[in-house]
This record gives structure tokens, C-alpha cells and sequence, in this order.
């Protein structure tokens, strides 16, 4: 059986983790992807997170992995027969991935590309987009974390110390999964019309909607931001008697199930107006206590019995071994070099992905290549015109919640697709319920700002499906949609008879999409998980945070980066049903996407044994990195104002010497190089700690960054309006709503040359909105469905759904 993308011919010419991990997922759909390299080679075959050293003839363990099943040609941008070639070649391709630090991509304009071959799906990856304001301004993922308001995340850190980043680079593995999305969505479109598009994906929008929580949306329709603060997730990763262990409360009934089982029944207030986290650190200090008294293995088989999201804190050298990932064989050897890799994101039955394969030695395969006949693909007729979205007449039952699930359904949504968000009475959405709305408020439920920057463009439909009516209606939907997604634990699908085997007898075509915490199998299967629990598992808290404490929860990224891998797994799996008329069940847990973000670790250790530390606000990619404490006063009248600086060049190095005034200091040979440099971190950190003190933000950001230095203010998330770069790319929306005010909402990371121009054409349902619509449609009458809602079997508020109504 054939890969789903097989006879789809990527070009790359892309350099850095992004667009690699980008056309490494395109790969393992079947792709055959060529890349194409300057006579030098990627500077990726160089790098190495630790600084291993890796032989002149040798490739470094990342590319290695993030290389594999790909092509290599080489040749030089400064020749015109080379260039010439180049563009046949791509001429007979059907994308192309394009950042600007490839040599050959400097070369190539993206723009004259799409002009000029109006067929193809060109994706450029950059900091902020290809025009705009900023469009030319130096950026590393470390300073986009700091623009993003991604730096502070939900209030991640502690207020006594500088904000902390997300370590590993995740802002780069994140855009590269939403560059292989969006190159999907868009080839869908293509396969239609045969018209292609240039996808401008923004690595900034990227991190917005990655590491920060709607903040935008929350601080417009309430007044108020998520998050004042930093301070620490309570329990998150505790020290236990014998090592680390990560406990979280995501609901009210965890918090109570924890203090009931750290024995503080008394903690438990049911009618607190304190937010469970602020009920939590009330009680931190006992409850780390309590726990440095217990063995990990000891608290996590009590959280366990009490269904409160438990995992032990993984990191480049145990995660391999837990018994969980060995179980579902969660990591693989790389077929050249030999060290430990993770396996793909998402599973199928059905279709199969690519086999891991050796990554190219630089331009192996030129005159393979170059040999070959090269038929420039049909150019399509006329322009553009009509429906420009990719998912029309494409019908989602979309039974997700929270996070995770939306961020795969919701972008569907926006690019056309027919999504009916399936709810409850008894159960609505959580995110309807976490904004802190009083009960005591008219249609409390709608005013959710979270929900309603993740829902715009769907249809609601409540069902209690613990009811046989219930059940009943939802298998019928069933056989009129043709996707089905959900993120349940995998026993509440099972349990009401909706798995794989009995949607396929609705519909012989469905397709299936599951998105459990951790999995349909192995020892964790059945455990409850969010976003904090799984980057806890999978490694992304372990590099997060100072080295003196405990890791720092980066209490994001888990969700959105779950979805955005099981939309490219769903378009996958539609491909395989467009070629096959094959139903697929595509398993696309949480964990298994973060394992892959996460990869550099795993991948460090095993193949150079070199575990992977946090290290504050410091990095590899970069020296000097860090957040510095600039003047100024905070808009909640603190003395808490940060630049993030990062120097990535010697280059870099220079300017800034230059912007400082060239002190004596700095003017030290053993500075010029990165080496140098880091070995010297502390005096830097203290010459510029004592510089940016004295002097604004704005100040700083204007000195440094016209002379090409990488720089940022550090951004209260609820801000990201205000950046000029977005506001110039229109990624937020103003969308109205039937109860709230008109509210800005953010789209997606890319802006597109043939539209749409408006993703956000409807606002989030109201609960229950569409009952009488999409009832009807499966053939019920006025008075049946008014029946319904009597039961409690449908309805529009909160409340006691069917099944507790009848037993009363």
C-alpha cells in the first residue's frame, strides 16, 4: 500500500529546525521531498544542541533525523545553469517550503516562484511574514517568544525573577508543524481547481497561538487579562522523597480529589471565588511538604486512583525507558546513524506512512536528479475565482473539548468545513466554564472568551448521548458526516459503542480522528491528561525554568501543538480516502506530538550522550541570550519591565559592541566568537544588565534593533494587538456575538495570495443554537424535537441532561 502522499513532489529550500520538521512530516506522508543545498550544505548538518563534535565528514544527529527519506541535490545559487535547473525542477513539483536562511532560498524570491508557477503550494517560513513593518527585522525564536507574550505564557514563572522562556526551541518545531498543515490544507484546495497559493506563514502568529491562551480575545470581552502574575503551577512538577514527579488539577474535582488524598479535606471550599490555582497556592507550602515525604511512584499511583493528570517528569535520558512509550513502542533507531528517534506524531489504520529512512549525504543525489526528465506540472486556466476555501462541502462532527481538540477542528472551520460541535447539558464544553463568570450572570456559559475565540464558524448541537435518544440521534449524525473527531480518554468512546468498528458501519467511508492524552493503548491509555501533564511526560518542562528548581510547566504549547498534528494527520488520512474510498481511524494522541517536538533531547543523549539542561533564559542557538530588566513601570504598577536580546552571530556580536559604545569589555578578542562568547556569559549578562537597566524598552528595542541585533520587548500577552506587524497582517478579526461585544480573534499564522480574506464568518455558537437545524435535517419534527428538549435529552443552558431527568 502506498504512502497517501505518494507522487507528491516537495522542493526545499528551507535551513533551520522549522522548515526541516515542515518537510519532515511531508516526508513521512510519502512525499518525495528534494532538498536542495548550497555546495556547503545546510549549517543544520553542523549543529548539535550540546556542541558535540561531529566529524568533517559526519552530519549532525538532528539533521540526520529530521532528514530522513528526503533527496539532496546540490548546486551553486552564483551559476546560471544551476538556477536555471533549479527552476525546472520546480516547475515539475508541487510545493515548495522556503525560509531565507538557505543559501539557495536567497536566491529565489517566493514571490517571482508563485508568479511564475501558479500551480504550486509555496510555504515560506519567516519571523514575521514576508512584508510589513518588521518584515526585515532581525528575529530568533528566543526574541519571537518574548514579541509573542509567549515568554509569560499563562503566567508561567516566578514574579521574584525574570520572566523564563520555553526552552528546546519549540517556537521552530511549532511553525514547521503549522507550515506542513497549512501546505496540506492548501493542496486540497489545489487538487480541486488546480489553482496553487503562497502561504505566508508567520513564526510570530505561530508562537501567539501556540504559547499563549487567546489573551487578546480574554482581555477585550472581559477587561481584564487571564494572568496578572507569575507564579508557579501548584502541585505541577513536585519534588517528591526520591525524584520528580508532576501532578495537575485542571478541574475543581481534581483539586478537591488532591487534597482529599494529601489528606487537607479541609482545603476544600466549594464555594470559593478563588480560581483553583489560587486555592492551590494558598496550601503550596503543606502540599509540597506532604509530597517530599512520598516516593513518585507512590504519589502517582494515588493520583491515579483519584483521576487527577499524573506523569513522571521525562527528559532526554529516562523517557525512553518509561514503561508507558516502551509499551506503544514510542521511539524508533534512526536507520543510518543508529541513536533513538521518536517515532511519527500519529498512527493509522489503513493507510501507512513512510518507513524511517537514512537522511542524504549532501547532493547524493544530484545526478539522480538531474538525470531524471523533468515535466513541468499542467499550469492551471485562468485565475482564480470562486470558493478560495480548501474544506468546502467537507461535514466534521467535531466531539472535542478544551484545547486540544479545537485546535485541530477549529482551523477546519475557518477554511470552509461544515463543523458541528457536539456538547451536552449535563457537559458543556470546559472552556465555556473557566473564564470566572459569576452564575449569577444572564447566559453565563456564552461568555467565555476561550471558547469563543476557538469555536467561530461552527454550529452547536447538544446531545446527551448517556441517554439510548441520545445515542440513537448522534449515530445518525454520524452517517451523514464524513469526519469524526475526538479527545475523550479512550474508555468514554468505548464505553457508549462509538469506536472505530461501529462508526465504519454508519459510514463506510468515515474517518476518524481520536486525540487521547496518551494513546488508545499501553499502561497510561486510560489516564486523564492536559496540556501541563503531557509537556511534563514528554520533556518540553524538563528544559523549562532555572537549575536550582524544579521545572517550570510551560502550560501551553501541549494542546495547540496536539491539534495542529492531528489536522495534518486528518488531511493524510482524507487524502488516503480520496485515492482509495477507504475509511481511516487516525490515532493522533497528545503525548506522541509532543515526544516530537521534544526530539533534540532524546536525540542528544542517545546519540552523543549529552542530557540536556535548563539553563533560565540561556540557549544554544545563541550567546549572549537572556531577559534583562529594563526602566519603567508596568501596567500594573510594578517595577517589572523585560527585553529579550539575542545574539546569534558574530555579526551580531559586533553591532551590538558598536550599539554599547564599544567598551573596554567588550572590545576583548575572546568575545568575537560564540564560543568566546558563552564561556563569558556572566560578564555579559552583568555589563548588560547594567545597561538596560537605565533605559526603557522602546529605548532599547530602537537602539538594538535597527543595527540588525535580535531584540523584543517582553510582552504582556493581552498586548499582542498592539505589535504593529500584526496589526498590519490583520491576524486578528473583530468578530460580533448575539451576547457579547464585538471582540478581536485571532485566524491563522499565514497570509494567503488568493484568499479567503476572512476566516471568521461566524461567531461561536450559542449552546445548543443549532439543535432545531440540524435535527430537522436528520428528519425530525417540530414536536419531536420539542420532546427532546422536555426530556432533557437537548437543550440550551447548563443543567441536567436525559438521563438524570428520567431517573428522577
Amino acid at each position: 500500500m502506498t504512502a497517501p502522499l505518494d507522487g507528491y513532489t516537495v522542493i526545499d529550500l528551507s535551513s533551520g529546525i522549522a522548515g526541516a520538521y515542515a518537510t519532515r512530516l511531508l516526508a513521512d506522508g510519502g512525499a518525495d521531498v528534494i532538498k536542495v543545498e548550497a555546495p556547503e550544505g545546510d549549517p543544520l548538518r553542523r549543529w548539535s544542541a550540546s556542541g558535540a563534535d561531529i566529524g568533517t565528514d559526519a552530519d549532525g544527529a538532528l539533521f540526520a533525523f529530521l532528514a530522513g527519506g528526503k533527496r539532496s541535490v546540490a548546486l551553486d545559487p552564483g551559476a546560471p545553469d544551476d538556477m536555471r535547473w533549479l527552476d525546472g525542477l520546480v516547475a515539475a513539483a508541487d510545493a515548495v517550503i522556503w525560509s531565507p536562511e538557505s543559501v539557495v532560498a536567497q536566491s529565489v524570491a517566493p514571490e517571482d516562484l508563485f508568479r511564475r508557477h501558479p500551480h504550486l503550494i509555496v510555504t515560506t517560513i519567516t519571523p514575521f511574514g514576508l512584508d510589513g513593518p518588521w518584515s526585515d527585522r532581525a528575529a530568533t525564536e528566543f526574541t519571537l517568544q518574548a514579541w509573542s507574550g509567549g515568554a509569560i505564557g499563562i503566567g508561567r514563572g516566578v514574579q521574584d525573577r525574570a520572566p523564563v522562556s520555553i526552552g528546546g526551541q519549540v517556537g521552530e518545531w511549532l511553525a514547521g508543524a503549522y507550515a506542513a498543515a497549512m501546505t496540506l490544507a492548501f493542496r486540497a484546495r489545489a487538487l480541486r481547481d488546480g489553482h496553487g497559493e503562497l502561504v505566508d506563514l508567520s513564526a510570530l502568529e505561530a508562537q501567539i497561538l501556540g504559547l499563549t491562551y487567546y489573551p487578546v480575545t480574554y482581555f477585550e470581552m472581559l477587561g481584564r487579562p487571564w494572568r496578572s502574575e507569575r507564579r508557579p503551577t501548584v502541585p505541577g512538577v513536585a519534588q517528591a522523597a526520591d525524584g520528580l514527579v508532576a501532578l495537575g488539577c485542571g478541574t475543581a474535582q481534581q483539586w478537591w480529589d488532591l487534597c482529599a488524598m494529601s489528606g487537607h479535606d479541609e482545603w476544600i471550599d466549594e464555594n470559593s471565588e478563588l480560581t483553583i490555582t489560587e486555592q492551590a497556592n494558598l496550601h503550596a507550602e503543606e502540599l509540597d511538604s506532604w509530597l517530599r515525604e512520598q516516593r513518585a511512584d507512590d504519589i502517582r499511583e494515588l493520583a491515579t486512583a483519584f483521576r487527577i493528570p499524573t506523569s513522571p517528569v521525562g527528559n532526554g535520558e529516562n523517557v525512553t525507558g518509561m514503561d508507558h512509550f516502551v509499551a506503544r513502542q514510542s521511539f524508533v533507531r534512526n536507520p543510518r546513524d543508529g541513536f533513538t528517534q521518536p517515532a511519527a506524531p500519529y498512527r493509522f489504520s489503513g493507510p501507512e506512512l513512510r518507513p524511517p529512512a537514512p537522511a542524504p549525504r549532501l547532493g547524493e543525489h544530484t545526478a539522480q536528479v538531474r538525470a531524471a526528465e523533468l515535466v513541468p506540472r499542467t499550469a492551471p486556466s485562468g485565475v482564480p475565482g470562486g470558493d478560495r476555501l480548501p474544506f468546502s462541502g467537507l461535514r466534521v462532527l467535531d466531539m472535542t473539548t478544551f484545547w486540544a481538540g479545537p485546535s485541530c477542528t477549529h482551523p477546519l472551520g475557518m477554511l470552509g468545513a461544515e463543523v458541528i460541535h457536539l456538547e451536552s447539558t449535563p457537559k458543556p464544553d470546559g472552556t465555556r466554564l473557566i473564564a470566572g463568570i459569576p452564575a449569577t450572570v444572564e447566559q453565563w456559559w456564552e461568555r467565555s472568551p476561550i471558547f469563543s475565540a476557538l469555536n467561530t464558524n461552527k454550529k452547536s448541537l447538544t446531545l446527551d448521548f448517556q441517554t439510548e435518544q441520545g445515542r440513537d440521534l448522534l449515530r445518525r449524525l454520524i452517517a451523514t458526516c464524513d469526519v469524526v473527531v475526538e479527545n475523550f480518554t479512550p474508555r468514554v468512546i468505548e464505553q457508549i459503542g462509538l469506536d472505530f468498528d461501529s462508526l465504519r458501519e454508519l459510514r463506510e467511508d468515515i474517518v476518524m480522528v481520536r486525540m487521547p492524552g496518551f494513546g488508545l493503548d499501553g499502561p497510561w491509555r486510560d489516564n486523564p491528561a492536559f496540556a501541563y501533564i503531557i509537556e511534563d511526560a514528554s520533556g518540553l518542562s524538563w528544559l523549562t525554568g532555572y537549575p536550582d528548581r524544579t521545572p517550570f510547566e510551560p502550560y501551553s504549547i501541549g494542546d495547540p501543538n496536539a491539534g495542529i498534528h492531528a489536522l495534518s494527520g486528518l488531511m493524510l488520512a482524507l487524502e488516503h480516502r480520496r485515492r482509495t474510498g477507504e475509511a481511516v481511524l487516525v490515532e493522533a494522541a497528545m503525548v506522541d506530538a509532543a515526544l516530537n517536538i521534544a526530539a533534540e533531547q532524546v536525540i542528544e543523549y542517545s546519540a552523543y550522550g549529552a542530557l540536556l539542561q535548563r539553563d533560565g533564559n540561556r540557549g544554544p542557538a545563541a550567546a549572549p541570550q537572556n531577559i534583562y530588566q529594563s526602566a519603567g513601570i508596568d501596567e500594573f504598577g510594578r517595577d517589572d519591565s523585560w527585553v529579550a536580546i539575542a545574539v546569534s552571530t558574530d555579526a551580531q556580536w559586533a553591532a551590538l559592541r558598536s550599539a554599547l559604545g564599544e567598551p573596554q569589555w567588550a572590545m576583548d578578542p575572546q568575545l568575537d566568537t560564540a564560543a568566546g562568547r558563552r564561556a563569558h556569559h556572566e560578564l555579559i549578562d552583568e555589563k548588560l544588565v547594567a545597561w538596560c537597566r537605565t533605559r526603557s524598552g522602546d529605548d532599547i528595542v530602537e537602539t538594538l534593533w535597527p543595527t540588525g541585533i535580535p531584540v523584543a520587548k517582553v510582552m504582556q500577552p493581552h498586548r499582542q494587538l498592539e505589535l504593529p506587524q500584526v496589526r498590519f497582517r490583520r491576524f486578528f478579526e473583530h468578530v460580533g456575538h448575539p451576547v457579547n461585544n464585538p471582540a478581536p480573534h485571532s485566524t491563522l499564522p499565514v497570509s494567503l495570495a488568493n484568499g479567503p480574506r476572512t476566516l471568521h464568518r461566524h461567531p461561536a455558537p450559542l449552546l445548543g443554537e443549532h439543535n432545531h437545524e440540524l435535527l430537522t435535517e436528520l428528519g425530525l419534527s417540530d414536536e419531536e424535537i420539542a420532546t427532546l428538549a422536555e426530556d432533557g435529552v437537548i437543550g440550551t443552558e447548563p443543567g441536567v441532561g436525559g438521563r438524570r431527568k428520567a431517573a428522577r
